[in-house]
């Protein structure tokens, strides 16, 4: 007896291509089923899998194969118009010129003073205080660098729910805090020191971890990790 054709909206969630790749990640799909996604649909026989299976098959299963394919000659496989022979190579042609890009070069942190420096362009000459994070990852490596308050000349408040929302939204292993002085006295108050106190204890329980708090003075800073005081 013939099996019965399932459209992919019949499959069980976690096996269609575009759910499975949201629950268990991209490297967890088959070439056919990125190959899908990109399709989006197939034909009224076939899935738009089954259909990306066939393809492949006619490319001898190599990536490097279709990729040589033109517009023509992809137009000619059932259920491959204009659009799908451009989205297909399109995304190929990026892959391509994918490998001929270094990956991003991000500055490191490896000690308090490249903290200060890099927190220069962004807290020199100000007078009124601004809280900043910089956010890392496993080799403390900066992820992106944020503002996260504004205040005025004598002080400024920094959530602890927005710190941590923004490093699990930036997905950081750890981060270093900031903020200034316009004074130019780089000594911690109470509130400083409160803060900080708050912050180490919720990073543990998130398991991101704060390397430093920087106070910053445009020509001398305070590193709460250089003086053991986190």
């Amino acid at each position: 007896m013939q099996a019965k054709y399932l459209s992919i909206q019949e499959w069980a969630e976690a096996d269609r291509p575009r759910e499975k790749l949201l629950l268990k990640g991209k490297h967890n799909l088959s070439d056919a089923e990125l190959l899908a996604i990109l399709l989006g649909s197939g034909t009224k026989s076939l899935s738009a899998v089954d259909l990306a299976k066939s393809i492949l098959k006619e490319s001898d299963n190599n990536l490097n194969s279709l990729a040589k394919l033109n517009f023509n000659e992809l137009i000619k496989f059932k259920g491959i118009g204009s659009a799908k022979a451009i989205a297909i190579i399109s995304a190929l042609e990026l892959g391509k010129r994918r490998s001929s890009h270094s990956p991003i070069s991000r500055p490191k942190i490896q000690s308090s003073k490249d903290a200060y420096q890099v927190l220069q362009k962004h807290l020199m000459d100000l007078h009124h205080e601004e809280f900043w994070i910089l956010f890392l990852n496993r080799a403390n490596d900066i992820l992106s660098e944020k503002r996260i308050s504004l205040g005025g000349m004598s002080g400024t408040v920094a959530d602890p729910k927005i710190v941590f929302y923004e490093a699990l939204q930036q997905k950081a292993q750890a981060i270093i805090i900031a903020h200034n002085h316009p004074s130019g006295n780089p000594t911690p108050s109470q509130a400083d020191l409160a803060l900080t106190k708050k912050l180490v204890a919720a990073g543990k329980m998130l398991d991101i971890q704060i390397l430093d708090h920087i106070i910053f003075c445009d020509h001398c800073y305070k590193s709460f990790a250089d003086e053991g005081i986190l």
